[in-house]
């Protein structure tokens, strides 16, 4: 049964990557009729929210190391299946990546070392942001992205209706920070594509992954302290 789960988090994280990713290397600055940041931003929410509603009973639908230990420290996951998540989300991830850099190696002039989707800091900001700017962005960002998972998910929310919050947290995300970091708030989604970039997005990646963790167990803490009510664990179907 647990198998069936990871197996949801890889396919979902493969999604989330492929379809946020491939919005931004293929279709954002498509002449004249490219879907520019806002195109991407709702790439990446509408990707949760399909996954959501696709393996949500399955796997809960983390696709997100952030997440994963968010939950976990906000009461929500057992942190035994940490690991276990965490790796198939970054494999979806990876297979992800190799797929796009296929299609998008496709065309004609295209140059891994543009960017790939790879987040960044300094002088690989999309803005130019700083170190601190880009760690502090990331930090906030993921750990409100967490406070309104555990709320949308918490017993009491409106029944169904998470994966829409949750999915528009993330466009809303992504439409301020694009700008600063090209967003991660999710360590499997920067890995892949960083891996085909090389360089100075691997060099920078580890800001990619402390800032996200950091700010999901900040998340998730608050949350619990605002509403110790227990409201049932993030993880679909129940294990045998």
């Amino acid at each position: 049964m647990d198998m069936k789960k990871y197996a949801a988090e890889a396919i979902g994280t493969f999604w989330l990557t492929f379809a946020g990713c491939g919005s931004a290397v293929i279709a954002a600055g498509f002449p004249q009729v490219g879907i520019g940041l806002v195109g991407v931003s709702l790439a990446f929410g509408l990707s949760v929210v399909t996954m959501a509603y696709a393996i949500g009973h399955i796997s809960g639908c983390h696709l997100n190391p952030a997440v994963t230990v968010g939950l976990a420290a906000g009461g929500r996951f057992p942190a035994g299946q940490i690991l276990p998540y965490v790796i198939a989300q970054v494999c979806g991830a990876i297979v992800a990546a190799q797929l796009l850099y296929i299609i998008a190696s496709g065309a004609p002039g295209f140059d891994v070392s543009k960017g790939f989707a790879s987040n960044g800091y300094d002088a690989h900001s999309p803005g130019q942001y700083s170190l601190i700017a880009c760690f502090v962005t990331e930090v906030v960002m993921t750990m409100m992205f967490l406070f309104v998972i555990m709320g949308a998910t918490h017993g009491r929310a409106p029944a169904g209706f998470a994966p829409l919050a949750i999915g528009l947290a993330l466009v809303m995300i992504h439409l301020v920070s694009i700008p600063v970091t090209n967003t991660s708030v999710n360590p499997a989604r920067s890995t892949g594509p960083a891996l085909f970039v090389g360089g100075w997005a691997l060099s920078q990646l580890w800001l990619f992954w402390v800032a996200p963790l950091i700010g999901g167990a900040l998340g998730g803490v608050l949350y619990r302290w605002l509403s110790e009510e227990p409201s049932g664990v993030v993880a679909g179907v129940k294990t045998a």
